[in-house]
């Protein structure tokens, strides 16, 4: 039987005395602190239109927010419409976040912002997609890529949107793939601050996986972007035939997503209301690591060798990217990288402090292939190399995948 937790009587009772009373605990991130690169008339807080109201419109209508649509989650090279895209993932990391959120009386534009923006930054194929791409950019130029870091490349470098300090570091901080039980905020001063911090991180790994959100908001999302994907994964493993949700059975926790999710949402806010932390207690911490080693070992490691990436996809983009390089170098402008991307990035009328053209052409290279959506990247290769024999195959509708 599914088992469902509550939060405790005496917490539900505190919380409806606030709501009765409007004395609620002065933890969320305040407005009127709110820290931008830039004091631009538009783009302060009016009664109608707050400050990181600002920043979820300018995400939400950033180019490549569309993108989102066509890029793996989980299971590459499936045509599965009931299996889950980063579109919905986004989505479900944002729900999660401002239902803890609402709870606990934080900032819910802020989280919002964060949620709905962490991963702008995500090339196509998912993980195995962006373990390709830092394998090209560290052989090529000693720089890491990170889709985190990316992501706010996306929101401050290659779109100079003017986001908040605040929503830019719980996105570069919302790293999913490491959990805390308990996570405290470390502050942040300025922008200055910010960029030493993720000009480190481009070379240095141990700076990537150590950053914590400056705000509440951020670790909320940060360790909703675990809740979202934990269960949901699982469920589009046995909606692709894969495994069953089942097979992960967690006493703690349960084992389908409806239990996951409701489980350690429960959990958090009843050890984090009013708290100047979020925090998991001892048992669910260990059983949602537990829980994320599971999915590793019976989806994601067999879902990205199942669909044949290693032998398809990684030297497909080896071979894209030289090929978009060279045609940099040469200023070839009759190819993609000129008339797809950086004339598409140059519609966008952002005020630069330098051209875009004037990045490092690595740079550029990178900035595009992340940009791509999976099926972008396929037709491309197709486009650039007509007679090459490397073929993606793409599981289909009435395919199984056993």
């Amino acid at each position: 039987m599914p088992k469902y937790e509550r939060l405790t009587e005496e917490l539900t009772r505190q919380i409806e005395e606030a709501n009765r009373t409007g004395r609620f605990p002065a933890v969320a991130f305040p407005d009127r602190d709110v820290i931008r690169r830039r004091d631009v008339a538009k783009d302060s807080a009016t009664v109608w239109r707050p400050t990181f109201v600002h920043d979820i419109d300018k995400i939400m209508h950033c180019p490549y927010y569309n993108r989102y649509t066509d890029k793996t989650q989980v299971f590459s090279l499936c045509k599965n419409d009931d299996i889950t895209r980063r579109s919905l993932h986004v989505q479900l990391v944002s729900r999660i976040s401002r239902t803890i959120g609402t709870v606990l009386h934080l900032n819910l534009d802020l989280i919002e912002a964060i949620a709905l923006g962490h991963d702008l930054g995500h090339p196509p194929f998912a993980h195995t997609g962006e373990a390709y791409l830092d394998e090209l950019s560290f052989r090529h130029t000693g720089r890491h890529f990170y889709h985190n870091i990316h992501s706010v490349r996306v929101l401050d470098g290659i779109f100079p949107y003017n986001i908040t300090l605040q929503t830019l570091n719980g996105i570069a901080a919302h790293n999913g793939e490491i959990e805390c039980e308990e996570y405290y905020p470390e502050p942040l001063e300025s922008f200055a601050q910010f960029d030493r911090i993720i000009e480190e991180c481009y070379t240095n790994p141990a700076a990537v996986q150590s950053m914590m959100p400056c705000t509440l908001e951020g670790a909320v999302v940060r360790l909703a972007d675990i809740i979202a994907y934990l269960g949901k994964d699982r469920q589009d493993a046995a909606r692709a035939k894969m495994a069953e949700e089942r097979m992960f059975f967690n006493e703690d926790i349960g084992s389908i997503n409806a239990e996951i999710i409701n489980n350690l949402v429960v959990n958090v806010i009843e050890n984090s209301y009013g708290k100047p932390y979020i925090k998991l207690d001892a048992k669910h911490f260990r059983a949602l690591r537990k829980s994320r080693l599971d999915n590793y070992r019976r989806i994601y490691h067999y879902a990205a060798s199942f669909a044949g990436l290693d032998t398809t996809v990684k030297p497909m983009m080896g071979e894209v990217y030289g090929q978009l390089l060279d045609d940099l170098g040469q200023g070839n402008r009759n190819s993609p990288i000129f008339r797809h991307h950086i004339d598409f990035v140059n519609t966008v009328h952002y005020k630069r402090e330098r051209p875009y053209e004037a990045c490092d052409p690595h740079q550029i290279v990178v900035d595009y292939i992340a940009s791509m959506t999976d099926n972008y990247f396929i037709e491309l290769h197709r486009y650039l190399f007509p007679d090459s024999p490397l073929r993606v195959e793409y599981k289909g509708y009435f395919d199984d995948f056993t």
